[in-house]
């Protein structure tokens, strides 16, 4: 979504909003921030930290004995510097963060590592005194080891650098909401064997009834190893299992069959839990707790159609989706806490909704988490840079993909990576012109081939399309912001240019295959010039959704927004989460959830119309069932004339009735109603 914010602006509403929102947060967060990554020797360092800025800005390697120095200010931890939560201004681009830390006795023996959550953009580290070393990249996790440096029992001075340095090429995304800047994402301590787990993937098929367990180890001893998973699924049944692994092998990938396994959908987002157990010589083990959904993301035809849809096991799902920007008024990029995370989730999911698309940032783990537990489809984006597709930028874009897909493999929650977003970053500037290049666009085909090679289970975008130049994407999603008259028409010119063969909404010398045609933003804030997103939903949304359901070739939409950030108002809540006024309880206490039902009857004409007394209004309706739960073959639809007269007394007429056929996955003209309207 285009949106090009006025900074100075938005800080000054952010810091007056601070008064409404702060509460007092001793130490926040203090569940595991990977729930699908979790050993149990672990320390939380969520809290307060000393602080300082460094407004000189000079190298590590001139400076990085400054960690000695005095921290003149306190910073609560994780929440980024110059937001509310943190209780620090933004008063300069680099940071330096200081606690002490203490491991117990009982991790004498293991390796003991820093892991840091997330911290943009340069990240430095030293204990007590001594360098541990740097990470470049704002949004994944990354890791120290202490082990040489560390004594247990004993209390050490750990000290971090943050640089955020603005660079054209840095993943910005959405910061401009708010400079979420500095440590942002949980750090804490974490005691492992000397042989242990890098990463572990699982991936499931609902086909073929197996569990696939892959992974990596890094693996010193070349000893002989021994992995054991134990899997807890439906009725608290355990299943055991064991393999062997060679010496050298750090390498590994094993396939488990499953009886009727239990699969995770969106009404029962069933997780079975599982433990990983590695054991390499005497008494040297590493345990992780993690999970896994058994599910399938496909594209599939709905039935009986050659219409393609994006599929959750086997069966199509008509997406209805919003643009999460994933913002806190004083947390920025950091929620305040487990549960406003995973209410969040709970607010879409009380609208009728069924997927999220966290825009332009990495969600946090724990936010994934209660998407995958309570089942919500979850589009993850990359953030994007704003300048130009240079070396540099491409590292990064390329290194937050990887790091993103490793992290996140195991959400069931998320159904799509998108690379970018409305040709953001990509642009070059050629004779004072901006043009997407043939070479940028080779890039980006190439990107879109390496997160399909790093993911073969789920559907991937190259760019989330406003410009109509997609290269190699498996859905052919498109952007556009109208008010409600004009869907109609808009949606009639997508449709016919949606075809197999068919350049529309792709680069030159790119074409249509078969993609699923999605609109991945829609609304109507930036239909109207200088709007506020304020608008009658029970008049200007109610026409947009009902010219979707009359498209079905479009196989779903997404709203934006989930909740309202400094100058975008358009959300379906506020930006402190409170619920807003949509004038929709006035026709028989509907709400927005009512909108969103599988089975809709649309009126095939304005939702407002000018008659004379006593004229008869005909009144076409379409039905489309975009479900194969049907409650029953045939139904029966009532209604009633309700009006108010000249004296305002309202008059409600007799109630007509006529049948209804349901058929799964079907649409069209279904009956011609006459009403005549009272003198």
């Amino acid at each position: 979504m285009k949106s090009y914010l006025n900074r100075i602006l938005a800080l000054v509403f952010i810091f007056q909003a601070q008064s409404v929102f702060t509460q007092e947060i001793k130490v926040p967060l203090q569940e595991h921030p990977r729930p699908d990554f979790q050993r149990e020797d672990w320390i939380n360092l969520n809290g307060i930290w000393g602080f300082k800025f460094d407004h000189d800005g000079k190298g590590i390697e001139e400076n990085w004995q400054r960690a000695d120095h005095t921290f003149d200010l306190k910073i609560l931890v994780p929440f980024p510097w110059g937001s509310g939560l943190s209780q620090v201004p933004d008063s300069a681009d680099i940071g330096w963060y200081q606690r002490e830390i203490l491991v117990p006795e009982t991790w004498s023996g293991k390796r003991i590592f820093l892991v840091i959550g997330a911290a943009d953009w340069q990240t430095s580290a030293w204990l007590d005194g001594q360098y541990l070393g740097e990470h470049q990249g704002g949004y994944t996790p990354f890791e120290f080891e202490l082990t040489p440096l560390i004594r247990p029992g004993q209390k050490h001075k750990l000290v971090i650098r943050v640089d955020d340095t603005e660079y054209p090429f840095k993943l910005y995304g959405k910061q401009g909401y708010g400079n979420a800047r500095g440590i942002w994402q949980t750090p804490y301590l974490e005691a492992r064997g000397n042989t242990y787990f890098k990463f572990i993937h699982f991936t499931t098929d609902i086909d073929l009834n197996t569990l696939t367990i892959q992974g990596e180890l890094m693996d010193e001893s070349r000893e002989k190893k021994q992995m054991t998973f134990t899997i807890q699924g439906p009725d608290q049944e355990l299943k055991e299992l064991k393999f062997d692994l060679k010496r050298n092998q750090d390498q590994f990938s094993v396939n488990i069959p499953f009886e009727h396994p239990k699969l995770w959908t969106l009404d029962d987002p069933f997780l079975y839990e599982i433990t990983a157990r590695l054991q390499s010589g005497t008494n040297q083990t590493d345990q992780i707790h993690s999970y896994f959904g058994f599910r399938k993301i496909s594209v599939m035809n709905v039935p009986g159609t050659d219409i393609p849809y994006v599929a959750l096991n086997n069966k199509p799902i008509y997406l209805q989706m919003s643009l999460d920007q994933a913002y806190h008024p004083e947390g920025y990029y950091t929620f305040p806490s487990d549960e406003f995370m995973r209410d969040e989730i709970i607010r879409s999911k009380k609208l009728g909704l069924n997927g999220q698309r966290i825009h332009v940032k990495i969600g946090i783990p724990r936010k994934l988490y209660w998407a995958d537990k309570l089942g919500m489809l979850i589009m993850a984006d990359v953030p994007n840079s704003w300048g130009e597709p240079d070396e540099k930028m491409r590292h990064e874009i390329e290194y937050a993909l990887r790091e993103m897909i490793k992290r996140d493999y195991n959400h069931p929650a998320i159904f799509s990576w998108v690379i970018f977003n409305e040709t953001w970053g990509l642009f070059s500037d050629v004779n004072e012109q901006r043009k997407y290049l043939p070479t940028t666009q080779q890039w980006v085909s190439d990107m879109y081939q390496l997160a399909k090679s790093l993911d073969h289970t789920r559907l991937v975008e190259d760019n989330s399309a406003c410009n109509y130049d997609h290269v190699a994407t498996d859905l052919n999603s498109w952007h556009a912001y109208l008010p409600g008259y004009a869907w109609e028409n808009r949606l009639d010119e997508f449709t016919k240019e949606t075809y197999s063969g068919s350049s529309w909404n792709f680069a030159d010398g790119y074409q249509q295959s078969g993609q699923p045609n999605i609109n991945s933003e829609c609304g109507n804030v930036w239909g109207y010039s200088g709007s506020t997103g304020d608008v009658d939903w029970s008049w200007d949304y109610h026409q947009m959704i009902n010219a979707f359901r009359k498209h079905p070739i479009i196989g779903g939409w997404l709203y934006t927004e989930h909740h309202d950030v400094i100058n975008e108002w358009n959300g379906y809540y506020r930006f402190d989460r409170s619920e807003k006024f949509t004038g929709l309880r006035a026709f028989n206490g509907m709400t927005l959830q009512d909108l969103h039902q599988p089975i809709q009857i649309t009126p095939d004409i304005e939702l407002c119309k000018d008659v004379l007394p006593g004229q008869t209004v005909e009144i076409p309706l379409w039905l489309s069932v975009f479900t194969d739960r049907i409650p029953a073959q045939t139904g029966e639809l009532s209604y009633f004339l309700r009006w108010i007269n000249s004296a305002g007394e309202e008059k409600i007429g007799p109630v007509s009735r006529v049948p209804v056929s349901l058929k799964a996955w079907s649409w069209g003209k279904m009956t011609l109603l006459s009403l005549r309207s009272t003198p």
